[in-house]
């Protein structure tokens, strides 16, 4: 039986971001990791760039908002910039708030990571599954090999299983007294019917979305989408997709910073100064020529060499409305393989602001194994990060008061 102090289960994000925490904090853990190498999700992040902060975040942009602000309250996002300062990195923040590693490589960020933990003298056990976990007395067992005074579960939830995030944290909660809600991919690609959009294949727009669920639910979401042959990608569309059930409806603003007033002002304006312009070009000026003529064809079923006066009023209004509210038939999403996080969890209610359990004592959690998501944007590294200090540092002081 091999004994230690602290251990973490789970090498991603918030898994180093605890090692490293508790390591500084006195108590050196040992963190097991299932696949070959740690922080292998990390690299896909940010489309390789690794996003790792959001200079914006607060609980607004999670599920649970009062329960994520007491965390980012404990270690906000400045004291997690400090965290990533002090191992060497340099990072640049855009516009919204979003932060990269100026290298823009994910590597970058994982390797100062496991730079960070070598020094500190963390161990890293890697192709090592917790297969089971049992308390005994004041201690916990895993794979009946290890004992350990605290444990903090890191493993992630069932997004991207291939970068280590399979579901296989859920069953040893379970067995440790705590429940798991409904799971749901989130931040994933949306399937729906794709005839209408088929010319639209690999191109790019600014909108603004709205879902309806066939429970009468309305959810909204504003920026960049990309129509591809499944359906809808982008930013708009992936912070939608935690809510996009078969059968629900997707509706496309396309002209998010025109009203719908504005829009039938300049279709009319447009056919009275040029009633000769024809109609495949007739939106041009206003939309990209693809969606322009995609609209046109799916609205009016037309001949789009036909001159625009052609158009009654009727039509005009018919056509600003399709512009100002495109609908799609929602088959669905493409599933946690392709997800970027999972929504649901371990109920935030069975732990305390501590992150530790209210059932196990000595027992810790961090990152999206707790039914917490958030937005696009590095909202859920934010998390991560925080979240994983803050079980290192609840742990740590546990050890210390049990001597």
């Amino acid at each position: 039986m091999t004994d230690c102090d602290l251990l973490i289960l789970g090498g991603g994000a918030s898994g180093l971001a605890a090692a490293i925490e508790a390591a500084r904090s006195g108590v050196c853990p040992v963190v097991l990791e299932r696949l070959d190498r740690v922080g292998k999700k990390i690299l896909a992040t940010g489309n390789g760039r690794c996003n790792l902060l959001n200079l914006n975040a607060s609980g607004a942009q999670y599920n649970d908002p009062a329960f994520v602000s007491e965390i980012l309250h404990a270690f906000d996002v400045e004291s997690d910039l400090d965290f990533f300062r002090s191992m060497g990195l340099v990072m640049t923040a855009d516009s919204a708030g979003r932060v990269y590693p100026r290298s823009m490589a994910a590597s970058t960020v994982l390797d100062v990571l496991r730079l960070e933990c070598t020094r500190l003298g963390v161990e890293l056990r890697t192709g090592e599954s917790a297969a089971n976990v049992r308390r005994t007395g004041s201690a916990f067992v895993v794979n009946g090999a290890m004992r350990t005074k605290a444990l903090i579960v890191a493993c992630g939830g069932k997004a991207a299983p291939a970068q280590g995030s399979d579901g296989s944290g859920y069953p040893l909660l379970r067995a440790l007294g705590h429940s798991v809600t409904a799971l749901r991919p989130a931040l994933v690609q949306i399937r729906t019917e794709t005839d209408a959009i088929r010319p639209l294949k690999g191109l790019r727009s600014m909108a603004s979305l709205t879902l309806r669920t066939p429970k009468g639910e309305t959810y909204t979401s504003d920026g960049e989408i990309l129509f591809a042959d499944y359906g809808l990608s982008g930013i708009a569309a992936m912070d939608l997709s935690r809510h996009a059930a078969e059968g629900s409806v997707l509706t496309i603003d396309l002209l998010p910073d025109m009203t719908e007033t504005e829009t039938l002002d300049w279709l009319h304006a447009r056919r009275r100064d040029d009633p000769r312009r024809p109609l495949d070009v007739f939106l041009t000026g206003l939309t990209q020529s693809r969606i322009g003529q995609t609209v046109l064809r799916q609205t009016l079923r037309m001949d789009l060499s036909l001159p625009c006066r052609k158009l009654d009023d009727g039509q005009l209004t018919a056509l600003c409305r399709a512009l100002k509210g495109f609908p799609l038939r929602v088959t669905g999403t493409k599933g946690f393989t392709d997800a970027q996080i999972t929504a649901g969890g371990v109920p935030t209610a069975e732990f305390d602001i501590s992150l530790a359990s209210r059932k196990t004592p000595g027992l810790f959690v961090c990152g999206e194994i707790l039914n917490v998501d958030g937005l696009c944007g590095g909202y859920n590294l934010t998390f991560a990060w925080s979240s994983g200090r803050l079980a290192a540092r609840s742990a740590v002081q546990y050890i210390r008061d049990q001597g």
